[in-house]
C-alpha cells in the first residue's frame, strides 16, 4: 500500500489524514489546536503541523504530502527568511479601509478584469496596503509575500531561517498553486500571472513571489528534519452546531468582514469512517520529518475541500458554517465587478467562483433559543409545517449581510398570520430563510454563466434531516448531502496523490443522503416577495 498525506491547516486547527493512494481508504489522522485570533506568528503553524503529523503516527512510511490551508493571510518575510511581524489572517478586518482606497485608485470593474475580485478586507493585497500605511518601517522590510500554506510547504522543504532550517532562507524556493494565489486580488485566473503593477501599489515596492504551480505539479520533496516537541496549544471553544467556520470567523462575520468566508470544516470522521492502522501505523513515531517525500502543490481551503468532494465542472458545494459558502467548478474564468462573486481558481486546473453569506448556522441558533428546543426538535418542528410555512417569511439578516451586500440590516419576520404564528411554522421559516439566503447566493454563482447540475451541501446543518428535505424543495438542482469528513485534508491528500502518480485521483466519497427532488416554488417566490435590497 502507497500512503499520502494530506494537511488541513486551518483557522482553528491542524488536521492530517493518511491514506491509500489507490483507494483513498483513510488509514490513520491526526489533529492539533491553533490559538484564537485574527494574527498569528506563523510558527505556530509549524509546531501545529508537526504535533499533527505526530499524532497521526507520523510520516515514516508516507510517499507524498500535500498542504491545504486557510486562504488570504499575509506572511511577510525579510532577506533572511525570518517573518517580520505576525501574519494578519483573513478575518482580520483592519485592512477595511485599505479595500476601500485601492477601488478607489483602481475601480472595481478593472480589479475585477484584471484579478476576478473586487479587494475586500480578507484579501492579501488589502493586508499589504495596510501593512504600507500602519507599519512602514516593516513594509520596508519585506522581500518576499508568501500565504500559509506557501509558507508551510516552505518548511517543509527545508527552507527557512538561517538558524533553524538546513536549506538556508531561498526565497526563490517558495511556491503556491493557483487557487491560493488568486485569493491575493493580485494574480489573474484568466492569465495565470501575477499582476505585479497592482501587487507593488499595494505594498510600495516590489518583492519576491511565489512559483505559481499546476494542479499536479511537484514542490519538490522534503529533507530530513528534526523537530524539537511543544506543548499544545489550548483548543478553541466550537461554535455550537457550526459545522464550519471557525469561532474567529463568527467573529469576523459579526464585525461584517465583506470578504469570503473560509471552509474551516472541523468535521469529525469518528464513527464516519474506519481506519485501516494495521500493518502500516508507525508503530514507534518521532518528531522527525523524513528525506524524499513528495510534496504538493498545496491549495486554499476552499479549493481543497471541492477536490476532497470530487467535485467537477456544473457541481456547487454549499456549505452551511457559522456563516455560508456557495462555491462551483466551472470551466471558464469569473470576473464580478460587483464583488458579489470572488473569481478564484480551483485545485484542479478549472476555476471556482464563491460567494460568502454572514447567516447560516447560527440562523438555527437563534430560533433554537426563541422556542427552547435543539436542533433536533427543530427539525421535527419545521416538518410539521407545510412548505411555504403558511406564508411566514424570515429574512434571516441577524448579522447584517453580505448577500446582498446590507452590513446594517437585521433579520425580519414577515406573513405572520393567526395560521401562521406557530411554532412549526417558525421552526420551518427560519430553515427555508437560511436556504433562501444560500439560494440567493447560487442564483449569484448562475449570474455568472455558471451551469449547476448538482448541489453538494455539507456542513453541521446538513445533517438535520429538515435541513435535507426543505434543501430538495428550496434548490432547483439535484441535492445530495456527503457523509462529514475532513474534505479539506482529504482534497490535500488526493493532490499528494497526484503528485505522486501523475494523474487526479478517483476516490469514492459516500452520501449521507440524496433526498427526493420536490422544488417548491412558493418557498424562494415569497421570500423574494419580501427580501431587502442594497
Amino acid at each position: 500500500m502507497t500512503l499520502v498525506a494530506g494537511v488541513d491547516s486551518s483557522t482553528q486547527s491542524c488536521k492530517v489524514v493518511i491514506r491509500d493512494a489507490v483507494t483513498g481508504a483513510l488509514v490513520r489522522s491526526g489533529r492539533a489546536a491553533h490559538p484564537d485570533g485574527t494574527e498569528v506568528d506563523p510558527q505556530v503553524w509549524w509546531d501545529a503541523l508537526n504535533s499533527a503529523l505526530l499524532d497521526a503516527g507520523g510520516l515514516e512510511n508516507v510517499a507524498a504530502i500535500s498542504i491545504a490551508a486557510q486562504q488570504h493571510g499575509m506572511v511577510v518575510l525579510d532577506r533572511g527568511g525570518q517573518v517580520i511581524r505576525p501574519a494578519l489572517l483573513w478575518n482580520d478586518t483592519r485592512s477595511a479601509p485599505a479595500a476601500t482606497a485601492l477601488i478607489a485608485e483602481v475601480g472595481a470593474g478593472e480589479y475585477a478584469r484584471r484579478t476576478g475580485v473586487v479587494p475586500v478586507a480578507s484579501f492579501t493585497a488589502t493586508k499589504l496596503r495596510w501593512l504600507r500605511d500602519a507599519e512602514p518601517a516593516n513594509a520596508a522590510r519585506v522581500a518576499a509575500v508568501a500565504l500559509p500554506h506557501d509558507w508551510l510547504t516552505w518548511r517543509l522543504l527545508g527552507y527557512g531561517p538561517t538558524a533553524t532550517s538546513p536549506l538556508g532562507p531561498n526565497l526563490t524556493a517558495l511556491t503556491t498553486d493557483r487557487s491560493d494565489a488568486s485569493g491575493t486580488g493580485y494574480w489573474s485566473p484568466l492569465t495565470g500571472e501575477y499582476d505585479l503593477d497592482l501587487f507593488e501599489r499595494a505594498l510600495g515596492h516590489a518583492a519576491i513571489l511565489p512559483r505559481v504551480l499546476g494542479p499536479g505539479d511537484s514542490a519538490g520533496t522534503t529533507v530530513s528534519l528534526t523537530v524539537a516537541p511543544v506543548a499544545p496549544v489550548a483548543p478553541v471553544a466550537p461554535v455550537a452546531n457550526a459545522g464550519g467556520a471557525a469561532s474567529a470567523a463568527a467573529a469576523a462575520a459579526a464585525a461584517n468582514v465583506a470578504g469570503p468566508n473560509q471552509f474551516d470544516g472541523d468535521f469529525d470522521e469518528s464513527g464516519c469512517e474506519t481506519t485501516e492502522n494495521a500493518p502500516f501505523a508507525a508503530k514507534s513515531p518521532s518528531n522527525s520529518i523524513p528525506a524524499g517525500i513528495a510534496v504538493g502543490a498545496g491549495a486554499g481551503d476552499n479549493a481543497g475541500a471541492a477536490l476532497g468532494l470530487g467535485a467537477a465542472d456544473g457541481d456547487v458545494i454549499v456549505s452551511i458554517g457559522t456563516s455560508g459558502t456557495v462555491f462551483a467548478v466551472t470551466d471558464h474564468p469569473v470576473a464580478d465587478s460587483t464583488g458579489t462573486v470572488a473569481g478564484f481558481a480551483d485545485a484542479g486546473g478549472l476555476f471556482l467562483p464563491l460567494v460568502a453569506t454572514l447567516n447560516a448556522a447560527r440562523v438555527l441558533d437563534a430560533v433554537c433559543g426563541l422556542l427552547g428546543v435543539d436542533h433536533d426538535e427543530l427539525g421535527r418542528l419545521a416538518l410539521e409545517a407545510r412548505p411555504g410555512a403558511h406564508g411566514l417569511v424570515l429574512q434571516p439578516y441577524f448579522e447584517g449581510e453580505r448577500t446582498p451586500n446590507l452590513p446594517d440590516a437585521t433579520a425580519s419576520l414577515f406573513g405572520l398570520t393567526l395560521a401562521s404564528a406557530t411554532r412549526p411554522g417558525l421552526a420551518r421559516a427560519a430553515i427555508e430563510g437560511l436556504l433562501c439566503g444560500l439560494a440567493d447566493g447560487l442564483d449569484a454563482v448562475r449570474a455568472q454563466g455558471v451551469e449547476v447540475r448538482r448541489i453538494l451541501l455539507i456542513g453541521g446543518a446538513a445533517q438535520n434531516p429538515a435541513v435535507r428535505t426543505i434543501a430538495a424543495e428550496v434548490f432547483d438542482a439535484r441535492v445530495v448531502v456527503p457523509t462529514p469528513g475532513e474534505y479539506v485534508a482529504d482534497g490535500a491528500a488526493a493532490q499528494a496523490a497526484w503528485t505522486l502518480t501523475g494523474h487526479r485521483p478517483v476516490w469514492p466519497v459516500s452520501l449521507a443522503a440524496e433526498p427526493e427532488s420536490d422544488f417548491r416554488p412558493v418557498i424562494r417566490a415569497q421570500y423574494v416577495a419580501h427580501r431587502t435590497q442594497p
